[in-house]
């Protein structure tokens, strides 16, 4: 066995990302492409034109969780941004003018990339980036899922989108769009959502081979690697990985017990990642699931762009209350939760205004108990130990509670 077979999944992870910025970089000094994209926009149109692309939203997470945004922030809001903007938008457009961060550097854009499953905010996010730096900007616009189901008429129209961006590709790159390549970017893209979400499927196992936040730290990668062979092959080890001490029943910590399950809704607090895991960890309770993998699970038939527009459409952000709260209590099952903890984040309006509604439905379909506490993406002004830690004491007492009763 040589040296790269003995690799482990958190090594390859760390030394693709590495390797996703320093290409990125390299590209932009030859004078070819970059692109900067939203977190879960149709990449498979840039991977097939070999546009390098990076993702603000990954790289303000970092710059959080390096706890550096504080002055990206600061000087966005200098600039007269409002303190209730996005976070992230705040951390990047502040980053847009400075271009250096100790947590690493993206280069500056030549084209942007724009989806809006994920909210509303990154359209005037975006749309300021490309106007400020005078660059293209393909924007795909995905209609809420106000029904249950995403409709024919709009993947449709997705679909319409995205035919128009191959075209604007080919004006900005002056290259024909390779369709046999597409298809195997595809293929690839799908393969890779598909080990993501079997790995963390490994979760479901008692006790959790998987300590959750590592959903977190893997996320990096499915949002730059998706349409890599060599994203689809870290989760796939990654899986293998988890399988492994599942089989042995090895849980998620060498010391310690697994005594309550949790999933976590909303994004991590990255100023605060390791306050926040060692304060459940502390109570043994493990964060075994998230709406996250389903958020990746970007899966269709090769050539199918029909597939594609409704794959696109239909991740969690983008769908209505009803489907919301059926995923949660479908998560509540197949995981075996104890409990919930919500993360009231201030930069997502959209998932928080929902999120008391989501919470009373679901606890009422299951019994299971949960706290909501405040917090924020990339502002640590916004999340307080004490409050967060109050709030998972007093989930404690109620999983305590309902297991005394026996249920």
């Amino acid at each position: 066995m040589n040296v790269e077979d003995k690799k482990t999944s958190k090594i390859l992870l760390n030394e693709l990302l590495d390797r996703h910025y320093k290409e990125a970089e390299e590209a932009k000094t030859r004078g070819e492409l970059v692109a900067w994209a939203t977190s879960i926009a149709p990449q498979e149109l840039l991977t097939t034109m070999g546009i390098h692309t990076v993702y603000p939203e990954n790289h303000a997470a970092a710059i959080g969780a390096r706890k550096c945004s504080q002055e990206f922030i600061d000087y966005s809001e200098a600039k007269g941004y409002s303190v209730d903007l996005c976070s992230y938008a705040r951390v990047n457009l502040a980053y847009m003018e400075t271009l250096n961060s100790e947590a690493g550097n993206i280069p500056k854009p030549d084209l942007i990339f724009c989806c809006n499953n994920i909210c509303n905010t990154v359209i005037k996010w975006y749309e300021n980036i490309a106007k400020e730096l005078e660059i293209p900007m393909i924007l795909f616009d995905m209609p809420f899922n106000h029904q249950y189901e995403v409709n024919d008429q709009d993947v449709r129209y997705i679909k319409a989108q995205i035919l128009d961006a191959i075209d604007r590709l080919e004006a900005i790159t002056g290259k024909k769009f390779d369709y046999d390549r597409f298809g195997e970017v595809m293929r690839v893209s799908s393969e890779t959502s598909v080990w993501w979400k079997k790995a963390a499927m490994q979760a479901r196992h008692i006790p959790s081979p998987l300590n959750g936040f590592d959903l977190f730290n893997y996320m990096a990668t499915i949002v730059c690697a998706r349409g890599t062979e060599e994203g689809r092959d870290l989760f796939k080890l990654w899986y293998e990985e988890l399988k492994e001490k599942a089989e042995a029943g090895r849980g998620p910590w060498k010391s310690g017990e697994e005594k309550y399950r949790v999933m976590w809704d909303g994004i991590a607090c990255w100023p605060y990642l390791s306050d926040t895991y060692k304060v459940l960890k502390k109570y043994g309770i493990n964060m075994v699931t998230s709406t996250y993998p389903d958020s990746w699970y970007i899966v269709y038939e090769e050539n199918d762009l029909d597939g594609m527009a409704r794959a696109y459409s239909s991740n969690y952000v983008n769908r209505n209350l009803d489907f919301g709260v059926d995923n949660i209590t479908k998560l509540v099952e197949d995981y075996r939760l104890d409990g919930i903890i919500y993360h009231s984040n201030r930069s997502c309006k959209l998932m928080d205004f929902r999120q008391f509604e989501v919470q009373r439905r679901v606890e009422e379909r299951t019994g299971v108990p949960s706290v909501i506490f405040d917090g924020d993406q990339t502002d640590p002004r916004a999340f307080s130990p004490a409050q967060y830690e109050t709030r998972v004491q007093a989930l404690v007492e109620m999983m305590e509670n309902r297991k005394g009763e026996g249920r």
